[in-house]
């Protein structure tokens, strides 16, 4: 049942999109056409910004679906040995790409200066530091006697319970 509904609001609000606005545009130039004869009545400008309103909804709603069927199709021949898929990987190696990078005030471009900038900044920035940190070979710490010790293994009693709670 759902996907009858689904297929018949596809049919009525989806389809054939890039037609409806054409259409819409064919009825704005009409429109247009008459502002230049001798104007139009305040209906006719009304439907003017509706359809212009139509128009941006339209294209917007035209974008995303096609915006979801290349993302689709994407996901279905992405990995598949295609012009696509190598032009989408193209485009990400191209986007993924550092063609310069700006070093304390220097602009450093070409692969060898940037590759050496980069292990640097890393070589620096996890580089083991020797800071002197506290151990604990030289504390002091209280030591419990043997008796304080063995009374922390004694059975406990019900007056001993009430009293701590």
């Amino acid at each position: 049942m759902i996907k009858t509904a689904l297929k018949d609001w596809h049919s009525i609000h989806a389809k054939n999109i890039p037609g409806k606005i054409e259409g819409l545009k064919n009825r704005l130039s009409v429109l247009d056409d008459q502002v230049d004869d001798g104007g139009l009545s305040l209906e006719e400008l009304e439907e003017m910004r509706n359809i212009t309103h139509d128009i941006h909804s339209l294209s917007r709603v035209n974008a995303s679906i096609t915006w979801q069927q290349a993302r689709s199709r994407w996901l279905k021949k992405g990995d598949a040995n295609s012009k696509f898929f190598h032009s989408m990987l193209s485009s990400r190696r191209r986007r993924n790409s550092i063609v310069s990078l700006m070093v304390n005030d220097n602009l450093l471009e070409g692969v060898q200066p940037i590759r050496n900038a980069v292990f640097s900044h890393f070589k620096e920035h996890f580089a083991v530091q020797n800071i002197s940190r506290p151990r604990a070979e030289n504390l002091l710490f209280k030591q419990l006697t043997y008796a304080e010790g063995r009374s922390l293994i004694l059975p406990f009693t019900e007056t001993e319970v009430k009293i701590a709670v």
